[in-house]
């Protein structure tokens, strides 16, 4: 316990708003009570934010529990309630949530730190889970001491204290707190780890959390030179938001690595847990690929593109609407649209569409392409697949999925516009009574 005074009292400073995450249990409680012990000192304007995860019967007794201790301490207590977390990734997304409200309440009070109770066994468990299903460099040194963020510190002060120090400390100090039982079970990954791995480390040497105290700190030395040395690299490496392959190649392995972890953290953000060695490994044979056009799916149904020598994320298999009515006019980009007209002297082209409104459906609709879409070309008295007709008019891959496909109501294709028409267009000379002109800018037809 000397160590995380003496640590405390090189970072508080007095008259400060703290806030304090905590969830009822032995370490939580701990920090509480340090805080409490501590705020006279220093002068300190305590906050409490407390989670219900709403996850077990007990959480609602937990949440009274921490209120009453903080009534006590006379110490301002915030309550967020979490519902309809999802069955899948629970953890990760309730961790998300709660760190989000940590945050709020930061905002709400000007604090300038958020303290939470993460120990030493907590980083052993943090850096051997992530050797374990790997990750990269950074990650491997877990969590710091001191986190910087936009306008507040994160600070882990019991880093210094193994499980069973925290233990002893509350029962020297009659302090109560709750046990969550999910803790014990073994169907959690950092359950089997914090049972099985970490009593036998310690018996090992009683001291084994300062090692990857210092082991994570050495790394965190390095990854800070490393990751001024990327910045610099990352300037020249991108054109615009595009990774440029032959500089790339030119690259050690190192930075290599570090580039592709900028690009994927840029894309992912706080869903970058989602990618593991095997993504990274897919990547690097995609950049290894002879195929001057290829592409890789990743998690969240993203897709990474290789054309020529270039690398990029392909944001063209994300339409901004699906399907939206047909009526005058609509813009679809600042560099396309399509007009309803009450007349043209334009005899044949295919950015013109004449239709008899008596041989469709109405209303019209503009939409993106679905998969096994076909139409029925005029003259030719065929159908053929969107697909082909992309291939054969080369419209690149990027382009395809969000080019304007003209359907009536019953979903039928008449135009693809600025490509090909259906035989439902009609020629001048036929009747008619619907006209729409697909209007491209220069720039975009010289793409």
């Amino acid at each position: 316990m000397k160590e995380v005074l003496s640590f405390l009292d090189q970072i508080l400073i007095k008259n400060q708003t703290l806030v304090l995450a905590i969830s009822g249990g032995p370490d939580s409680m701990c920090l509480l009570h340090i805080f409490n012990q501590l705020k006279e000192k220093y002068n300190l304007k305590l906050i409490v934010a407390h989670v219900n995860h709403n996850l077990r019967e007990e959480s609602k007794e937990e949440a009274l529990f921490v209120k009453k201790v903080c009534e006590s301490y006379q110490i301002t207590f915030e309550l967020k309630e979490l519902k309809n977390l999802p069955r899948t990734n629970t953890e990760n997304d309730a961790r998300i949530k709660r760190y989000e409200f940590f945050e709020n309440i930061v905002n709400k009070y000007q604090a300038e730190i958020l303290m939470t109770a993460h120990h030493g066994d907590d980083l052993i468990e943090t850096i051997l889970m992530r050797l374990t299903r790997g990750s990269n460099f950074s990650g491997y040194k877990g969590f710091k001491k001191i986190t910087d963020k936009k306008n507040y510190q994160l600070i882990r002060p019991l880093i210094y204290l193994t499980k069973e120090e925290i233990i002893n400390y509350n029962k020297e100090n009659n302090l109560e707190y709750r046990i969550d039982k999910t803790n014990q079970s073994e169907d959690y990954t950092r359950n089997r780890f914090r049972k099985n791995i970490v009593p036998f480390l310690h018996q090992e040497n009683s001291k084994v959390h300062q090692k990857f105290l210092k082991f994570s700190e050495e790394l965190d030395r390095i990854e800070a030179y490393l990751e001024k040395k990327t910045k610099t690299v990352l300037t020249s490496i991108y054109d615009f938001d595009k990774v440029n392959l032959h500089k790339f190649k030119e690259l050690d392995f190192v930075f290599q690595v570090r580039v592709l972890n900028e690009m994927l953290k840029k894309e992912y953000q706080d869903k970058i847990y989602l990618l593991n060695d095997t993504h990274q490994k897919m990547i690097f044979d995609l950049i290894e690929n002879k195929s001057p056009h290829k592409r890789i799916n990743l998690p969240l149904d993203k897709i990474l593109q290789k054309s020529y020598h270039y690398l990029y994320f392909d944001k063209s298999h994300e339409p901004i609407k699906k399907e939206y009515i047909l009526k005058d006019s609509i813009l679809l980009n600042n560099q396309e649209k399509i007009i309803k007209l009450t007349s043209s002297s334009i005899l044949k082209s295919n950015y013109l569409l004449r239709l008899n409104s008596k041989e469709i459906a109405l209303p019209l609709k503009v939409r993106t392409r679905k998969k096994g879409d076909t139409i029925k070309l005029k003259n030719l008295n065929r159908t053929k697949k969107l697909k082909d007709i992309f291939i054969d008019e080369k419209v690149p891959l990027e382009k395809r999925n969000n080019w304007p496909v003209i359907t009536d109501a019953n979903d039928v294709i008449l135009w693809i516009p600025g490509l090909k028409k259906s035989n439902f267009d009609k020629n001048n000379n036929e009747f008619y009574d619907i006209i729409y002109k697909y209007v491209v800018s220069e720039e975009k037809r010289n793409e």
